[in-house]
């Protein structure tokens, strides 16, 4: 019975087998035992040897096309022309005399594309013991051990760039429906044919989104490529800018360039919000004349537009009104809108001694009805001002800070009647330069278990929200994360062990703040390196009896001065090369 079953079985099987996924395995088996063959060796010759080795058959539908680039002459190593390369073995450049110098090859292998499950692999190496030493090449057939490779090629344009059809006179109509649009302006690319929808209340600005105007963008002119001004660089949402540049022009023509006129920078009006017909117009708020002599008058009346002026006095000719400075301030709303647009100018005079000139361009953005944040120094701390700390809810993200500065790392708050339930959530802020010491008394049911008051005695000692980080400086940013100071929080336990069942309560809480002095002898900063917070606990017993206990707890804030002392430096002495005439001391010597 079992053999006979096994018959129709053992035919099913046979039938399921595929040939080609055999010869496949076959090929495999060839390709690694060819490595180990006995291999072709060449000279300075340049011909391979071609290891036999079966290749997987290509399936006959979908072949694959011929490769681009042909590994056997393909050297990446290669970098000096006519010159041999130091451990290149495909360099053709190099003879036997160049390999007896050679360690190794520093490109061993050269394959094809690793995407394909089946490629070509030109593999190099070095036979020393031959005389003179000579260069081993190999071409083989490599398998991609991986899973995920291109077996067949059912769809030959996804392996290369589709040329984009150039409109003419033949498909101008064709792509024009199936286009979304043209630009209308060859200098920016921010429009296209599609209509402004007036009544899109939902379009907002983004951060780096350009601030448009009708039919183009807000230019600010910078320096690209030199330091010369390229007037056609965009002025970005929320991106503050300070750039400098140098423009050079021919004096004569000056009221002709549209650069050195104010009326180039006031005369554009930004788009309230992208694609509106909302349009805010940029108010000139200051206008600042400088002479010649660099004297500095503001004009009383900013509305007034100059204009750059050309004027001769006798052979010397200067031109008035040029722009030298242009400053703008954006004010947007939370929700992305621009809602009002200033511009501060400063105007000089230039002559051709002072061509070509500098000019400077700033743009920054204020956010409406926002309140400036408040700084515990600029750039170091100063003492009576409270320490600015936060922390980092994720690794990548910025520092978080709560909106109350005096919050951010705080204390215990000390009372007469020194009730740590009283004054529960009334902190006290830590300020620089202030060494501080506060404490309470907690009362704690008898039946408290020991964990549950070595939590409740933690969250008094700690407040809500105990930061992670402190700033180095009273202004320093919170996107700056690896300028910041971590709080290292160290857990010390009492020795002292008390009698019958105990667990570890803490009770005290210090801070030490190490500060050093950085910048100037004549004017140094306060900056912070370091912050330790020890949790110092004590033996608590535990106990069933109903009476309460009394726990004393406390914190300490204290300022450690690690400065190393200030050397100050002076300038070398100046040295006197003086030489005396050969017969100076003639006739005593």
């Amino acid at each position: 019975m079992g053999p006979q079953r096994l018959g129709p079985l053992f035919l099913v099987l046979l039938a399921c087998w595929d040939p080609g996924s055999a010869q496949a395995g076959a090929t495999s088996a060839e390709v690694i035992s060819s490595t180990e063959a006995a291999p072709a060796i060449l000279g300075d010759s340049r011909s391979p040897g071609v290891v036999g080795a079966r290749r997987a058959p290509d399936p006959s539908p979908h072949p694959r096309p011929t490769p681009v680039t042909d590994v056997a002459a393909l050297c990446v190593c290669d970098l000096s022309p006519a010159q041999c390369d130091v451990n290149c073995c495909c360099d053709p450049d190099c003879d036997p005399a160049d390999f007896s110098v050679f360690s190794a090859c520093s490109v061993p292998v050269v394959t094809g594309d690793s995407q394909f499950c089946s490629q070509k692999a030109a593999i190099y190496s070095l036979n020393l013991t031959a005389n003179p030493p000579q260069r081993v090449f190999k071409l083989i057939d490599q398998l991609n051990p991986s899973i995920f490779c291109i077996h067949i090629t059912n769809y030959k344009p996804a392996l290369s760039f589709i040329n984009p059809e150039v409109p003419n006179e033949n498909n101008f109509d064709k792509l024009m429906k199936t286009s979304d649009g043209f630009a209308l302006n060859s200098e920016s690319d921010v429009f296209s044919t599609t209509k402004l929808d007036a009544s899109n209340t939902s379009a907002k600005y983004e951060y780096g989104a350009r601030l448009q105007t009708p039919g183009s963008f807000l230019r600010l002119p910078s320096p690209l490529s030199s330091s010369l001004c390229t007037d056609n660089n965009p002025a970005a949402f929320l991106v503050n800018q300070a750039v400098t540049c140098t423009r050079r022009i021919n004096l004569e023509q000056c009221k002709e360039i549209e650069a050195l006129s104010m009326d180039y920078y006031s005369r554009p009006e930004i788009l309230r919000v992208p694609n509106s017909r909302t349009k805010v117009p940029i108010t000139v708020q200051t206008v600042i004349i400088q002479s010649l002599n660099k004297t500095l008058t503001q004009l009383e009346d900013a509305h007034v537009i100059l204009q750059p002026v050309l004027n001769n006095s006798g052979n010397f000719k200067v031109c008035t009104n040029v722009v030298l400075e242009v400053k703008y301030s954006i004010t947007h709303t939370d929700g992305g809108e621009i809602t009002k647009a200033g511009l501060a100018l400063l105007l000089g005079t230039v002559s051709n001694a002072m061509i070509p000139i500098q000019q400077k361009f700033e743009i920054h953005f204020i956010q409406q009805n926002s309140k400036p944040v408040p700084l515990s120094g600029n750039p170091g701390y100063v003492v009576g001002l409270p320490l600015a700390a936060g922390f980092r809810p994720q690794k990548g993200s910025g520092i978080v800070q709560t909106g109350n500065r005096y919050g951010q790392l705080t204390i215990l708050h000390s009372t007469a009647e020194q009730d740590c339930l009283a004054i529960e959530g009334i902190r006290t802020p830590v300020l620089f330069g202030y060494n501080m010491q506060s404490g309470c008394k907690l009362s704690l049911p008898g039946a408290l278990a020991c964990r549950l008051a070595a939590q409740k005695v933690q969250s008094l000692l700690k407040g809500q929200g105990f930061p992670d980080y402190v700033a180095p400086f009273g202004n320093s940013h919170a996107q700056d994360v690896l300028d910041w100071v971590p709080i290292h929080v160290v857990t010390q336990s009492s020795s002292v062990k008390a009698k019958g069942d105990s667990c570890q309560v803490p009770v005290a809480l210090v801070i030490e703040v190490k500060w050093t002095k950085y910048g100037s002898l004549v004017n140094p900063q306060a900056k912070i390196v370091n912050v330790t917070a020890n949790l110092i606990s004590s033996s608590f017993p535990e106990s069933n009896t109903v009476s309460d206990r009394t726990v004393l707890i406390s914190t300490t804030v204290a300022f450690v001065d690690v400065s190393a002392p200030a050397e100050a430096g002076f300038r070398a002495r100046p040295s006197i090369d003086a030489k005396l005439p050969f017969n100076f001391f003639f006739p005593f010597v």
